[in-house]
């Protein structure tokens, strides 16, 4: 009898969880964006976001929840219930760094997450207060050189893609500059816009305005190719460091223990979202290109990703534990 009834129970169980797979999204869902509103990350959440609730016939509300490097809300995300109804923007910082500068981590992206796919990236610029003696790249690591730990740099903390950037700048250009962290990435650019710090990288959206409004100078964008988005801007291959760089990019994930129907559902629905014609042309305007691929690429790509920043990581000696 114990059999039995255990036998109907797991067969319950599975009959309604297909149901609900079935009739997925029933109502909205959330989108877990683990920095502030303004940044690279939450320009993508919230133009992404309006083409997947589209595509997924239901509304998608951000919710932003930053601090720590993005532990807290990839933390939050983890922790959800493994439904579809709580989705996460996950980054570099994420999804491959925290682990690798934190002793202790309050999650693990390969055991607490499912991959739906790759959304977006967006290459980084190096840019200067307009008062820094510099016109562009070479007279930058020229004078940055002649004052070694004189020029500051901005960031979004400890750790952040920023930092990251600074440190593989002057890995590949042997140049001493003090690292100044702030609490977000627009911080950072505001201290640079107001010559509290020298220099500053971002994503192309970040930085890009205040270049074109004379806030800023920029010297080279972390790509080996020009974008359109950033007319005038050296590559890294251009003015001779072809190993800087360094771009901001999402991937979209849900709380491991999703059923597959739902993941190929999200996942369906995110490449409607990214064939989007005009989401493509709004985000290839500010600097930020969609992604198409497949899961083996992406796959390639993340393996590829975290050998390079571990890599960095350990010869720059970044540690936050």
């Amino acid at each position: 009898m114990r059999i039995s009834r255990l036998l109907i129970s797991t067969l319950f169980a599975v009959s309604c969880s297909t149901a609900a797979s079935q009739s997925y999204p029933e109502r909205a869902v959330r989108l877990i964006v683990p920095f502030g509103a303004g940044g690279i990350t939450d320009i993508v959440a919230r133009q992404v976001g309006k083409e997947l609730g589209d595509a997924l016939g239901q509304g998608v509300i951000i919710e932003n929840r930053p601090g720590a490097g993005g532990v807290i809300g990839a933390q939050l995300a983890a922790t959800s219930a493994p439904d579809g109804y709580t989705l996460f923007l996950g980054t570099v910082g994420t999804q491959i760094v925290n682990p690798l500068v934190r002793d202790k981590i309050s999650y693990d992206p390969d055991r607490d997450f499912q991959p739906v796919g790759l959304v977006s990236s967006s290459p980084f610029m190096l840019a200067v207060h307009p008062s820094v003696q510099a016109q562009d790249f070479a007279q930058f690591v020229t004078y940055a050189k002649a004052h070694p730990g004189q020029l500051n740099f901005g960031s979004a903390g400890n750790a952040s893609s920023p930092h990251l950037g600074l440190e593989l700048l002057k890995l590949t250009s042997g140049v001493d500059i003090t690292h100044v962290p702030f609490k977000s990435g627009i911080e950072a650019v505001n201290a640079a816009m107001g010559g509290q710090v020298d220099v500053v990288m971002d994503a192309i959206p970040v930085i890009m305005p205040q270049v074109q409004a004379g806030k800023l100078r920029a010297l080279v964008l972390a790509n080996p190719s020009p974008l359109p988005s950033a007319p005038g801007v050296p590559t890294s291959v251009d003015v001779h460091v072809p190993q800087l760089q360094i771009s901001s990019w999402n991937g979209l994930y849900v709380p491991a223990g999703t059923p597959a129907p739902i993941v190929a559902t999200l996942n369906t629905a995110l490449q409607k979202a990214l064939s989007s014609p005009a989401l493509s042309e709004r985000l290839a305007s500010q600097g930020t290109q969609m992604y198409k691929g497949t899961n083996e690429e992406y796959q390639q790509f993340i393996t590829a990703e975290k050998a390079k920043w571990t890599d960095i990581i350990q010869r720059a000696h970044i540690r936050l534990d």
